[in-house]
């Protein structure tokens, strides 16, 4: 019998309104193919291609074979230190990498490292593969004769940057003690992947060349090309591109066993934090090893489904736990089993320690059911075709061939993978966490207290008491080497498609909610959001956290389901429900595999029409929420977006309420089931609604389903809510606003104004000067501040997405040293753009050909059609809208980009917050001239 494809049997099984059950995990797993070809060239580069013509795009990704566990001792940090640098310029290509991707239209452009890898990728329009490849092959054939001191410098202050935001956020430093605690000395996995200040410190630029020169060869990469491209094409471009390099040294792969602790070990950390973390830890195998999926899928049914054993005990059962989390994080010869559950604040911290210990015994003894392993299966193979609807990014069909590839010498592994899943029975799941879960455990305590600042503990972060915060350049800056032969001539950018948005189809259900719906079938997921005109800003006045509160319960129990069955039976369609909202709209959305479209749908409309709101579960999530405000007021950067609304708005104004729309302690506190269920019926209504489909099914199919799910549901006899916009927002004053962070090794600044127009307004021509301002990476403000100052990871500024008043953004997290020098960077550059140095023609055509040339990536999932097919809607925006931009981008001349960034955004108007250490920056910012004043953290409990 011949076997449907998994888009056939998705059209089979929605011809009938009627899905009584899930589609088989078998059948999921059989119908999944990439088909692929491969090639090697004669100097080791190793070639995958992938054709998929859905979009005039190619998806390219380099793999090498090298990370942070290659690193000897006293190189911590090389690796991820390379991945910047060779964003910064080659021999033949001297200037930033991101100019010429921004200029051509790439997205999913980015690069990663690991323990065990740094890649790099971009999709690109078809046309500009052949000079994509070439400054690919130029990154790796000739990037020392790009490389100079200055920029080793630079990206050293860069990376250093990235470690201070990262140690500045709540339980920062807890990836340091697992990695050293669980691996040796002298392990490979033993130290982190940023690395030591000290090491990255001493880094010479002979040591890093070396580095380079060691590691990144042809024979030690692998390069995936998905998209719009056939192996013959391939062959011809890569060879003529890649070929000349030459192969590098011959690389000895280290060997890192899996360590077993002699005994069980408990450590207790403390940082700023609002709740308590209780860990155990093991090193496993890694993604070869023989019980690897066994284990996960084990591990998954104790702690990652969302009806997981952890969850029912511990946060549905006896509530004395807020979040609960368990998986294995698989790298290339090991991996790092964690559980980890969130203490309930106010619990007894030793009585919930014990009965995780009791639940762990008891599940190694008997194990998991059928069905949970079943559920672990569906959802897993779910969330592996959802992400190869992209051809590249951090998750697309690219990612799964160039890891097999790499890893397991195998490109197709990801059959193989999905195969072992759906072959896991109960029996193999516990035999394998038996054998991995029952040798001696790390067990972590994370509990809220000062940071242990000893010289002890700073050195298992890398960060020594004493030094530099960041090595200054001593060596005169050695210049990039000039080519002895003329410069190499670029390929020239070919023949470009335009965009083709899909069609946008209408239908009505008999209750009059308005359905449009765009066909997408690259994939067999179908996405669904069912939007209502509410969002945060209908919170009643004294009831903030309301909107929350009601789209986080809807999921958690119905008149029919209680919470574990709502969760269990989205496990067994291998959907995901959810509920949430923004500033303007509420929304329930699933993302589904389209065989379970049907029953699916049914489960939606029961969780959004029929929500018990159980008086149990309305604490439980209160309990919940306030848990997550408390988190959110321990990080810099969410204090920071939580002030600077009320700042900007004033009080009155519904978009000057706390940032997120979480609420407050005391107004949490204060919400009653009645108004819970007073919101839902007056919000969550059918005449308040519409449904956004985009997937693979056709409108035909789809308008029954949404009939028997939707269409009997009747608005209630009250008129439908207004939300009022009218009152006055406080003039603009130039003032920073300081909230002291003892102990920030960075500061966190965030400002902006509210501008004179709304979402419905024509605003293209601002939105790409802000592009040049501080939108895209290569924009003024990030080359200033981080590309040449080096202050930060990375600063930007936006245009909000609101309907109503738009308003203008600046974020910027900068070294605890120069946070007043920052703030007066961006001040100064903003004035300096918005005066006499405005877009310039390199600028100009950088934006606008970007901004051209990305269109066909930027719709290239059912998701980006979603969201864009809501705003067409929501804004009033013709159907062929994007379609239509390329043509204004085409007409755009500097000096109308220069005119709406003037007429928008007033500097003397913009307000901060700045979220530091108060004795460290309170004198900085004295110095830029600002009135500032301090303002105490908002009170988290």
């Amino acid at each position: 019998m011949k076997r449907l494809s998994l888009a056939s049997l998705a059209l089979a099984l929605l011809s009938s309104p009627a899905i009584a059950a899930p589609a088989p995990v078998s059948e999921l797993v059989k119908a999944v193919n990439i088909p692929f070809d491969q090639f090697t060239l004669p100097n080791g580069l190793r070639v995958i291609v992938h054709t998929d013509r859905k979009a005039p795009v190619v998806a390219v990704s380099v793999w090498y074979h090298v990370g942070s566990k290659d690193e000897p001792k006293g190189k911590t940090g090389f690796a991820h230190l390379f991945e910047h640098l060779m964003f910064n310029g080659s021999e033949n290509a001297k200037d930033d990498f991101f100019k010429p991707m921004q200029q051509i239209g790439a997205t999913d452009l980015n690069g990663t490292t690991s323990a065990d890898r740094t890649n790099y990728f971009e999709t690109v329009p078809t046309g500009a593969l052949a000079l994509t490849l070439f400054l690919e092959a130029d990154r790796m054939g000739q990037l020392l004769g790009g490389l100079n001191q200055e920029k080793l410098d630079i990206q050293r202050g860069v990376v250093q940057n990235e470690k201070r935001q990262g140690d500045n956020e709540p339980f920062g430093l807890v990836d340091y003690t697992v990695h050293t605690t669980l691996f040796p000395k002298g392990h490979p996995y033993h130290h982190s992947t940023i690395g030591s200040m000290g090491d990255l410190n001493g880094a010479s630029l002979e040591d890093v060349k070396n580095w380079f020169r060691a590691k990144y060869g042809p024979d030690n990469a692998v390069l995936v090309l998905a998209g719009d491209i056939d192996l013959a094409a391939a062959k011809t471009m890569v060879s003529k591109y890649f070929g000349p390099i030459p192969r590098g040294p011959a690389i000895i792969r280290v060997k890192a066993p899996v360590p077993t602790l002699a005994a069980p070990i408990s450590k207790v950390l403390k940082d700023k934090i609002p709740y308590t973390k209780l860990t155990r830890q093991w090193a496993v195998e890694g993604v070869n090893g023989a019980d690897s999926t066994a284990l996960q899928v084990a591990v998954d049914v104790l702690g990652g489904l969302n009806a997981s054993r952890l969850d029912n005990a511990l946060v549905r059962g006896d509530k004395s736990a807020v979040a609960v989390t368990a998986g294995v994080q698989n790298l290339e010869q090991v991996g790092i089993l964690t559980i980890s559950v969130n203490v309930k604040p106010g619990q007894d911290v030793a009585a919930v320690d014990k009965r995780l210990d009791a639940i762990l015994a008891d599940y190694l003894k008997t194990g998991p059911n059928a069905d949970e392993v079943r559920r672990v299966a569906t959802r897993a193979i779910s969330h592996i075709v959802s992400g190869y609807e992209s051809v590249g990014g951090f998750g697309g069909k690219a990612v799964g061939l160039a890891e097999g590839l790499i890893y397991s010498g195998d490109a197709g592994r990801y059959k193989t993978e999905m195969a072992d899943l759906a072959a896991v029975t109960p029996a193999t799941a516990l035999a394998a966490a038996r054998k991995w879960m029952r040798r001696p455990v790390f067990k972590l305590r994370v509990e809220p207290g000062e940071r242990d600042t000893s010289p002890a503990a700073r050195a298992i972060t890398g960060d020594q008491v004493g030094e530099n915060p960041t090595m200054p350049a001593t060596a005169k800056p050695e210049p990039a080497k000039a080519n002895a032969s003329p410069a190499v001539k670029w390929p020239e950018v070919g023949a470009l498609s335009a965009l083709q948005f899909p069609k946008i189809e209408r239908a009505t259900l008999s209750n009059g909610i308005p359905v449009y719906f765009a066909r997408r079938a690259a994939v067999p997921v179908v996405r669904v959001s069912v939007s209502f005109d509410a969002g945060y800003t209908a919170d009643p006045k004294g009831g903030l956290g309301t909107h929350a509160l009601t789209m986080n319960l809807l999921d958690e129990g119905t008149t029919t389901r209680n919470s574990q069955a709502i969760a269990e039976e989205n496990e067994r369609l291998g959907a995901t429900i959810s509920a949430s909202g923004g500033i303007d709209r509420s929304g329930v959305g699933l993302h589904v595999l389209a065989p379970n479209l049907g029953a699916s749908l049914s489960l939606m409309a029961d969780i959004i029409r029929n929500p018990a709101f159980e008086a149990k579960e309305v604490e439980r999530l209160r309990g919940q929420q306030l848990a997550g405000l408390s988190a959110q007021l321990s990080d810099p950067s969410e204090i920071a977006r939580y002030v600077l609304p009320g700042i900007l708005f004033g009080k009155d104004y519904p978009y000057g309420m706390p940032g997120g729309g979480s609420g407050t302690p005391a107004s949490l506190k204060a919400i009653t089931r009645d108004a819970v269920i007073k919101f839902h019926h007056d919000w969550i209504r059918p005449d308040t609604a519409q449904i956004f489909v985009v997937g693979d099914t056709s409108m035909a199919a789809l308008t029954p389903l949404l009939e028997a799910s939707f269409g009997s549901w009747k608005a209630p006899s009250t008129p439908k809510p207004i939300k009022s916009f009218t009152a006055a927002i406080p003039a603009a004053t130039p003032k920073v606003y300081l909230i002291d962070f003892p102990g920030a090794p960075q500061s966190v600044i965030r400002g902006g104004m509210v501008l004179g127009a709304s979402g419905r307004d024509d605003i293209l021509a601002l939105r790409q000067a802000n592009d040049v301002l501080g939108g895209a990476f290569i924009s003024r403000l990030n080359t200033d501040i981080r590309e040449t100052k080096h202050w930060s990871y990375g600063v930007g500024t936006a245009i909000s997405a609101s309907e109503q008043r738009l308003y203008f953004l600046m974020a910027a997290p900068v070294q605890a040293d120069k946070t007043g020098p920052a703030l007066t960077a961006l001040l100064d550059g903003t004035k300096s753009f918005l005066g006499t140095n405005g877009v310039n023609p390199e600028e100009l055509d950088r934006t606008t050909s970007g901004s051209i040339r990305e269109l066909p990536g930027s719709f290239e999932t059912s998701d980006t059609v979603l969201g864009a097919m809501q705003k067409i809607i929501w804004l009033e925006r013709p159907d062929n809208y994007y379609e239509t931009i390329a043509d204004r981008y085409r007409s755009m001349t500097a000096s109308q980009l220069d005119a709406a960034a003037r007429a928008a955004i007033d500097p003397a108007k913009l307000s901060f917050v700045v979220v530091g250490d108060a004795k460290t920056v309170k004198p900085q910012l004295d110095a830029t001239g600002l009135t500032v004043e301090i303002r105490p953290t908002p009170p988290a409990h």
